[in-house]
């Protein structure tokens, strides 16, 4: 089974307030993780008991039409006086009352700020802090394919990785193509070597990995003809099978700064002259990289996580 990303507003309200609605969490529980306010959660909640899923559908908030709105004849008379003066809002709030107009000094303000007639001001930069929910391994492993920098004895070759975003353990292999039947054994054995039960996994839209966005599969409705192989397999053996948005690599971006640190510090610095040799080196590189300190880990190693939190489930 696949699930994408959310495609309007409705669904993404949706996909937080369903755990609330069928009593699954908490509202308090889901605000902690939640990138939206307690507050928001709370009026997505009411509007949808009261409207249903319509409610969820973002409404403007600006007013039609106000009986109180400044006549276009004073915010003519105040752009031309501004443009004439350069006065500030409070000056020219005098100057006119002096003319006998009564315009208070924020309205000028307001009158100005949309007509772009004020000066920019820097913008203090605000820092968000983000509670990140922590995962269990095996919880989502991404997935994807790199291409082997150059050509070996005459061969392009294709690097498959696996990385469990909880621990930061990661598997490669390399294979002499990239195909559904590659990423299919390539799962397989990531599943035979990993601890723990995996029961999500996050792909990229190519064709190895689902056929939702090939134009010859799909039906006016943006429904699929036929199952990937891939999600067959996913579905047999009860993993999730999650797809990132086209044209968005950052959601992948676990996997992707893996390869960036491959290429600088592993194909950068070595050179193979067999496919053995690539075979060999790599499985020595990823060796390296599950010993490696962490600084997502608070310096602790990919391996030192993974099998540690495997100690303490066994005692």
């Amino acid at each position: 089974m696949c699930v994408s990303m959310a495609e309007t507003i409705q669904e993404e309200r949706w996909r937080w307030l369903k755990p609330i609605i069928n009593k699954e969490m908490r509202l308090v529980d889901v605000a902690k993780i939640c990138p939206h306010s307690e507050r928001s959660l709370k009026r997505w909640k009411k509007a949808y008991e009261v409207h249903g899923m319509d409610g969820l559908i973002p409404k403007s908030t600006e007013p039609k039409v106000s009986p109180k709105e400044t006549p276009i004849r004073i915010k003519e008379e105040v752009i031309a006086l501004r443009k004439r003066t350069k006065l500030c809002a409070l000056k020219l709030h005098w100057k006119l009352e002096k003319q006998g107009l009564m315009v208070p000094a924020r309205t000028i303000g307001k009158i100005l700020k949309d007509e772009g007639l004020v000066r920019k001001y820097r913008v203090k930069k605000i820092t968000y802090k983000y509670l990140r929910a922590e995962r269990q391994p095996g919880e989502l492993i991404e997935i994807d394919v790199k291409y082997v920098p150059g050509m070996i004895a005459d061969k392009r070759y294709y690097q498959y990785t696996a990385i469990d975003t909880a621990s930061r353990w990661r598997y490669l292999r390399v294979f002499e193509e990239q195909s559904t039947y590659h990423s299919i054994l390539f799962l397989e054995d990531v599943i035979a070597r990993f601890p723990y039960p995996i029961t999500g996994v996050k792909t990229d839209n190519g064709s190895i990995f689902t056929n939702y966005y090939v134009g010859t599969n799909k039906r006016s409705d943006l429904t699929v003809k036929t199952i990937h192989a891939l999600d067959i397999f996913c579905r047999e053996h009860g993993i999730v099978h999650y797809l990132i948005d086209p044209g968005k690599p950052a959601q992948n971006g676990t996997v992707e700064r893996s390869h960036r640190e491959d290429q600088e510090k592993f194909y950068e610095r070595n050179t193979f002259r067999s496919s053995h040799a690539l075979h060999k080196k790599i499985r020595v590189w990823n060796e390296y990289y599950n010993n490696l300190e962490h600084c997502g880990l608070n310096g602790k190693t990919p391996n030192e996580v993974l099998y540690r939190k495997v100690t303490n489930v066994i005692a």
